[in-house]
Parts: C-alpha cells; structure tokens; sequence
C-alpha cells in the first residue's frame, strides 16, 4: 500500500491526527522500499524509529492497532510498565522479540494454512470415506469374488462421496481417534529466567506417548478435527519457522506504549530497575542486536520501533540521550476540539453511535440519534474533559454510557420500540451531573 493509501484506511477508523498517520504511514513504506534495495545498501538503511507523543484518548494506540490489520506484519504491542531490568522480577526487554517471533510463527502458519487448504480437504474427504465405507481387514473371498467385491467397494465409496459432497451426511456419527492435547509443561516462570528459552514443551512431547481415545462424531465436527490433523501433517515446521523468522527480521513492527512511565529523574537513592534500568536494556534492542529465541537467533536491526507516551509529568527530553537518538521522528498528537468529538460520534466505520444503535437492534429496539443530540453529547464530552480530567476520545465512552443506561436497562420491555436521543433528552439524563462540581465522581 502507498503512503496515501494507508492513511486513507486509518482515516475510517481515526478522526484527525494527519501528522501521526503521515509519519506511521512513511515508516511502512519504507520497508517495501528497502526490500526492492540492491544486497548490499539493503544492509545499512536501518528503519527511522518514531515516538507518538499526546495525551490519553487521542487516538496513539488505535493507530497500532488498524496498523496491524493493515500491514499483515508480524506486529506486537506491548506496555513498557511490564518490564524491568535483567535479573529482577518482572520480564526482560528481549522478551518483547520472542513474543514478535511467536506472532509471525502464527501469522506464516496462517499463510500456509490457506495454500494446503485444498491438498488437505480432499485428504480429508479420502478419511471420511475410509470411516464411511471400511476396508475390510481380511477377505475369505475367492481372488474372483475379491475383484467383484473390490468392485462394489468402490461404487459404494462413491455414492458416499457424492453425498458428502452434497451435504446429506454431515450428522451422520462416525468414530474417530481423537488425539489428546498435552497439558503444557512449565517449569521455568516467567520471572528472571527468560534466558533460558528453551523449547521445553517440544521436548516433553517428544519424550512422553501421546494418547488418543475413540470419540464418537458428527461428520461436521470430524471433518472440522481431521482438517487440523491433514494441514498440521502437510506444513513444513522448518520452512515455518525459517519465513518466521525473516519476516520478523525484516518486517517486524513493535508498538511501545507507555514509554514515558520508563523515563523520569534518576532515583536518589537505590538501583532504578524500571526506569533507568528498562531504558538501559532497551538502547540495543532497539539499536540492533542478536536475540536468542527458541525459533533461533533474531536480528533486531532492521524491526521498527514506534513508541507513544502521554508524557504528562516527564518529557521527550527525559530520556536518556541515547534513547532519544534511537529514535529520530517524533510527532505530536493534538487535543481534540468540539469538532473533533462530533466526528469521532459519526465518522468512523464503526463509530460509537452506530455501536449501541447495532446493540439494541438485537433486542428490536430502533435506537436513533438525531444531529443535535449527537452535538450534545460532543459538547458536554468537551465541556467535562475541560473542567475535570482530560482523557480524550474516551470521554464518549462514558458519556454516552450514561445517556443510554436507560434504554439498555429497560430494552426487553419497552411498549414503544423506537427511541430518539436528542438534545433535549440528553441534558435531561446529564443535567443532574453537570450541575455537580466534582463532576469527576459521577462520570470516569
């Protein structure tokens, strides 16, 4: 996808913020662009890490998130709150490349998945017919008889195929060896000793036999359990984790949130292991170094980094100089106005108002917002987070909650099906609040 395609997608999803899907959409780009490079200079274009900069309920994490579904990248988001420095409680920075690895082990399964589809239906259909029509074990026939009853073996297997393949037996009951899932095998908490990353639950497979028990089954659920079976026997495991393993090297994309929890004056007295500790941990990570997982070694260079932080008690600036080198695009996310609110109510593919219209629809009820309604909802969404603590986007969530609590409550047994949410409605059911001062004890 192009730079303006991409923002154009992101732009069903979020209102605003030009600036930030601009840069996202650049940093994406450029990694096709780097692929079509000659060997050599492909080696030394090193992505251009950003930092999304803005207060909560902007917009920063929702940008990760449509990224991910747009990119088909082995894509991770994690918090930075969660790590701490190597050899204390809490996870290692390097743990964030395994879990990347994980993901794409799943996304090139996925992708393999649908290119043996076919091979495997029709292995599938074979097994089906085997259960349907058995072979018999020993035959005490003639080699005459044998050829007839060969014969008739394989009329029969077809009008069974031509039934399947017309769905006249699919609750018919066969049996089937079902084999039970191992009960995975921990040894190693997550706490410390994540260097010792060894694929211990493979290991336990390949020691204790794997058990299997009869199972009586539909042929919709057999069909559904036999085609597990046939993919898992059809894909590559090496050739899984080799594209796994490229893709993440060369396509991985990880989202640090919460960044500005890791930054902050360094601690008067004792060892800072979740702040100054982290940024410590993540300066090679981030610039370039070996990981080793249980898929192998993973290279870091080449993974984009795009970390965002509110930044509201510490700033950009403290972080250590390293850090901040490591990441040279910076972009600031801005408030949002009274406009703003009106269109994230309306605009977007799945926008808030369209969310309860669709919910109460299950229950019959016709749920309309009419123009001055939804105004009145942005206004006082923007007059709250003015007045009290300003979280953004989020602010709907809690506003409309409350317009709407009534009717939800009430769905199954209202005489009057259809229900309008005005202006005039929507102060009714806020009036008592806005009245209040403390404004922050009555809405989050």
């Amino acid at each position: 996808m192009t730079p303006r395609q991409i923002v154009a997608e992101l732009d069903k999803h979020i209102v605003g913020q030009a600036a930030a899907k601009k840069a996202v959409a650049v940093a994406i780009r450029n990694r096709w662009r780097r692929q079509q490079l000659p060997p050599e200079l492909r080696s030394d274009v090193t992505p251009k890490n950003i930092i999304l900069i803005g207060p909560t309920g902007v917009g920063k994490t929702e940008i990760a998130r449509q990224l991910a579904r747009l990119v088909g990248a082995p894509f991770l988001k994690v918090e930075a709150t969660k790590f701490t420095e190597v050899g204390y409680v809490g996870r290692d920075v390097e743990s964030m490349i395994r879990d990347l690895t994980e993901a794409a082990i799943a996304l090139v399964k996925q992708e393999m998945r649908q290119q043996v589809q076919e091979k495997a239906e029709e292995r599938v259909t074979e097994r089906l017919l085997d259960l349907l029509v058995p072979t018999p074990k020993n035959s005490p026939w003639e080699p005459d008889q044998e050829k007839e009853e060969e014969e008739r073996r394989k009329r029969t297997r077809e009008k069974f195929r031509a039934k399947l393949e017309a769905g006249e037996l699919e609750d018919r009951v066969v049996e089937l060896n079902v084999e039970q899932k191992a009960v995975p095998v921990q040894i190693f908490s997550n706490m410390g000793m994540e260097n010792m990353d060894v694929d211990l639950q493979s290991m336990f497979d390949r020691i204790m036999p794997r058990s299997s028990q009869p199972r009586q089954l539909p042929i919709k659920e057999a069909r559904r359990v036999l085609m597990e079976q046939e993919t898992e026997a059809l894909i590559d495991r090496a050739a899984v984790t080799e594209r796994a393993v490229d893709k993440v090297e060369n396509h991985g994309i990880i989202f640090l949130d919460e960044i500005d929890k890791v930054c902050g004056p360094q601690a008067t007295h004792g060892p800072d292991v979740s702040r100054q500790g982290v940024q410590r941990d993540l300066l090679p990570v981030v610039e370039g170094t070996t990981v080793n997982t249980k898929h192998g070694p993973v290279k870091t260079d080449h993974i984009l980094f795009i970390a965002a932080g509110a930044f509201h008690t510490s700033k950009p600036a403290d972080l250590m100089p390293e850090l901040q080198g490591r990441f040279p695009i910076r972009v600031e996310l801005t408030d949002l106005t009274r406009a703003d609110f009106l269109r994230v109510l309306t605009e977007p593919k799945h926008a808030l108002t369209k969310q309860y219209a669709e919910l109460l629809r299950t229950e019959g009820v016709e749920l309309e917002f009419t123009q001055d309604g939804i105004e009145a909802v942005a206004e006082i969404a923007f007059e709250v987070n003015r007045t009290a603590q300003n979280i953004g986007a989020r602010r709907l969530h809690t506003i409309l909650e409350k317009v709407v609590e009534e009717v939800s409550f009430e769905a199954g047994d209202l005489p009057d099906k259809r229900v309008v949410i005005d202006g005039r409605y929507v102060r009714e059911r806020l009036g008592a609040i806005l009245q209040r001062e403390d404004l922050s004890k009555f809405i989050l």
